[in-house]
């Protein structure tokens, strides 16, 4: 078997739960299709390093289930006697847009029923701490909303609200508490905001070195590119130095991460240039109000966050000859909601 094989493969088989349901399981020629978009001689090194990345930063429904399962038992979060603080915690189900709170309370309900015997809809006494479930906080504006909007109309006068999530970045999670603690203090609520997550992706700009998402350290010399980037005058974008020392080994290496880097980047361009206007929010490496996109490289067996490079999630096949969407066949389709399709842009 090839090496291109080999990695086609290979990434079928680590999204193989991808949209499960809703779409075919992804196969080597799913793969291949979407890869061929790229020119030849940079497609088995890309196959290379995003084989390498998604195994850092892709979520089977095994891997979250675990991860909300292990909480139940957290002694830092819970205590000495975990059922009983589970037992008095109240799950809110407030999200405004979109779906993800609702799943990912039915799968922690299901351990939570397993290790403890509780129904998560019988829980909550007064005095119980409040939790926040949710999969990513990317910006935290969703995260914001919701839990600023609980605060306004329903919460109490104090207490503690736990926010759990699979994954967090970093400088979201920070704006994110730093405007609950606001919300709270013009409520005139003493509450308390943590914040728990099995992974934390550094993307400070002021840590750029070391920051785990797509952040390129050379601009392709690409006129298009170019044009684009002087229209940014309010935030001009950055490039971090390279070689940075990571926490989290998400890029197999910094010629490999350059590489991926340069690739989704120049193909988002692309992407943008089969809208006749298209939104200042779509930028090539992910939805963002600023720079050359989010970067991140983060996705979900439920779905992948319009934060994550355009190269990867947008187009559709099933789009009619001509349409835009038809112009690019996406490896991880996204599935969007009416209401939320920009939900996690516009609060930084």
């Amino acid at each position: 078997m090839t090496e291109r094989q080999t990695l086609l493969e290979s990434i079928a088989q680590t999204t193989a739960d991808y949209r499960a349901g809703d779409l075919p399981a992804p196969t080597a020629e799913h793969v291949d299709r979407w890869v061929c978009q790229f020119g030849a001689e940079v497609q088995v090194p890309l196959l290379r390093e995003l084989d390498h990345v998604l195994k850092q930063t892709y979520f089977a429904r095994a891997t979250v289930s675990q991860f909300f399962g292990r909480q139940i038992a957290h002694k830092t979060l819970a205590g000495g006697q975990p059922c009983d603080f589970w037992r008095k915690a109240h799950f809110l189900d407030i999200q405004q847009n979109g779906h993800s709170q609702a799943e990912i309370r039915q799968l922690f309900g299901e351990a939570l029923k397993t290790q403890c015997g509780l129904d998560i809809e019988q829980c909550g006494v007064d005095g119980g701490d409040f939790i926040y479930l949710d999969d990513v906080l990317f910006t935290g504006g969703r995260i914001g909303s919701d839990l600023s909007s609980w605060i306004d109309k329903a919460a109490p006068p104090q207490g503690t609200v736990h926010v759990l999530v699979i994954a967090a970045h970093r400088f979201g999670e920070w704006k994110c508490k730093e405007r609950l603690k606001d919300v709270a203090g013009q409520a005139g609520k003493n509450l308390k905001f943590e914040f728990w997550a099995a992974l934390r992706i550094e993307n400070r700009n002021r840590y750029r070195a070391t920051s785990e998402v797509l952040w390129p350290a050379v601009i392709p010399d690409d006129a298009t590119l170019k044009a684009y980037m002087a229209e940014e005058r309010k935030f001009p974008f950055e490039p971090r130095a390279p070689g940075g020392k990571l926490e989290h080994q998400i890029f197999s290496s910094e010629d490999g991460r350059q590489l991926l880097e340069r690739e989704l980047l120049l193909a988002g361009m692309r992407i943008r240039s089969f809208s006749q206007n298209p939104s200042r929010a779509l930028r090539p490496l992910g939805f963002s109000p600023f720079g050359l996109g989010f970067g991140s490289m983060i996705v979900t067996y439920r779905n992948c966050p319009n934060n994550v490079p355009l190269a990867l999630w947008w187009g559709d096949p099933e789009a009619g000859a001509g349409h835009p969407f038809s112009k690019w066949y996406p490896l991880l389709p996204r599935k969007t909601y009416a209401q939320d399709i920009d939900s996690d842009v516009f609060d930084l």
